[in-house]
């Protein structure tokens, strides 16, 4: 996971430097993150590169720079930690700069033993996103299929299988959480359905699936179905035991900087359908 630190940098004029108007700040061991003289440290990748950086401390400013702590650190010897590898200490951040006027972002790579912006306590924004999850009522698929549970079906009549489509039951779904200055908006939606037939067959459906009418008579479901070729009597409990397991996708957003992230939800319902064999009269 990236950690996003509380503190921001700001400036009113645009730092001095030739490959954008953010310079990566590079500091050795034993100087602190973003003070001014740092001193020339290894190359960073995207657009970054050792550089010294100054102070861009600021008031009500342009430019607002957040710093996230890079997860997983590139390997010790990887040539971004510059000439002799990674040093005692120091880790690999991403500074990720915003123009207040423009909306353009301006992503670098810094190297410091100490976290820059600021310091303090240091937040990680998918603990928020997490967070904003949980204001979420992300429910388990409302099963509509026939045979209704209660009724009966017919083998080799197609069965339609849907859910409600509902923000709770399929999406989207949004809500937003806020821990100090680090805002997170998750939206959710369900992105499969797998259903576990009950005869040993699953069948996936990336729509909500289409809830049935008598006017379609024996037509298969057009993008949710199946059809059984035995009748349910012929499973110990003499119903067919129907899951339906939707998958949430869930992506979520740092409020005015590019981080980003996606989380999973995973939730089940059932029922039971009775399948019979036609009958045949004499």
């Amino acid at each position: 996971m990236s950690l996003v630190l509380p503190a921001t940098a700001e400036a009113d004029e645009k730092p001095k430097c030739e490959t954008g108007f953010v310079c990566p700040i590079v500091v050795v061991p034993g100087g602190p993150g973003g003070s001014t003289g740092g001193e020339t440290g290894g190359g960073g990748g995207g657009g970054g590169g050792g550089a010294g950086g100054g102070d861009t401390g600021g008031g009500d400013s342009r430019y607002t720079c957040t710093y996230t702590l890079a997860d997983p650190q590139p390997d010790d010897e990887n040539p971004l930690w510059g000439p002799g590898g990674r040093k005692p200490g120091v880790s690999m951040y991403i500074e990720d700069c915003l123009d207040k006027e423009t909306g353009m972002h301006d992503v670098k790579n810094i190297f410091t033993d100490a976290p820059p912006g600021g310091g303090g306590p240091v937040i990680d924004p998918a603990v928020v996103a997490r967070q904003a999850v949980d204001k979420m009522r992300l429910r388990p698929p409302a099963i509509g299929i026939t045979p209704k549970p209660g009724g009966k079906g017919v083998v080799g009549m197609p069965v339609y299988m849907w859910t409600e489509t509902g923000p709770e039951t399929y999406g989207p779904n949004v809500a937003s959480a806020s821990v100090g200055p680090v805002s997170v908006t998750a939206t959710a939606r369900v992105s499969k359905i797998v259903w576990n037939m009950g005869d040993g067959k699953t069948v996936t459906c990336t729509t909500a699936g289409t809830p049935y009418k008598p006017e379609y008579g024996k037509n298969s479901s057009p993008d949710c179905g199946h059809r059984y070729d035995k009748p349910s009597s012929t499973t110990g409990s003499g119903t067919y035991h129907v899951t339906a397991t939707s998958t949430w996708s869930i992506d979520w957003q740092v409020t005015g900087g590019a981080q980003g992230g996606q989380l999973t939800e995973i939730r089940t319902s059932a029922v039971d359908i009775n399948v019979a064999e036609v009958q045949v009269l004499n």
